[in-house]
C-alpha cells in the first residue's frame, strides 16, 4: 500500500528558492544550480522558468522532464536513504535532484556533479 508523498503535489517553485539558498550559502551560483537541473531534466532556462512561473508540481515537473540517460549514475545517501534503493520512480527522481543539489552545495566540481563520462 503506497501513500502518495506530499512532495509529489508540492510545487517545484516553492522548493526551488531553498535549493538556491542552499547552494549560494556555500558559494555556488543560481546559474550552476540551473545547469544541474538542466542536466537532470533536459529543461533549458526558458522551460525551467516556465515551470517556476506555472507552479508546476514535482509530479508534473518530472513527468515533463527528459531525464538524463546518465541519471542512474547518481548514487549515495540523501536524508538517510540510499538514492539507488528508492523504489518509487518519481521519488527516486526527486532524490536524484536532492543529491545533485547537495553535491553542488558541498563544493563538488560541476563536471563531477553532472556525471560527465
Amino acid at each position: 500500500m503506497s501513500v502518495m508523498s506530499r512532495i509529489f503535489t508540492t510545487s517545484f517553485a516553492s522548493v526551488y528558492p531553498h535549493y538556491v539558498t542552499k547552494v549560494q550559502k556555500k558559494g555556488r551560483t543560481k546559474a550552476e544550480l540551473d545547469r544541474v537541473i538542466e542536466w537532470l531534466t533536459g529543461f533549458d532556462q526558458a522551460a525551467l522558468d516556465a515551470h517556476l512561473a506555472g507552479e508546476t508540481t514535482f509530479e508534473e515537473f518530472f513527468a515533463a522532464a527528459d531525464l538524463n540517460p546518465h541519471a542512474d549514475l547518481i548514487t549515495g545517501v540523501v536524508c538517510g536513504v540510499r538514492v539507488e534503493d528508492v523504489e518509487d520512480p518519481l521519488m527516486r527522481k526527486i532524490r536524484y535532484l536532492d543529491k545533485l543539489v547537495d553535491e553542488l552545495a558541498r563544493g563538488k566540481a560541476l563536471e563531477k556533479v553532472l556525471r560527465t563520462p
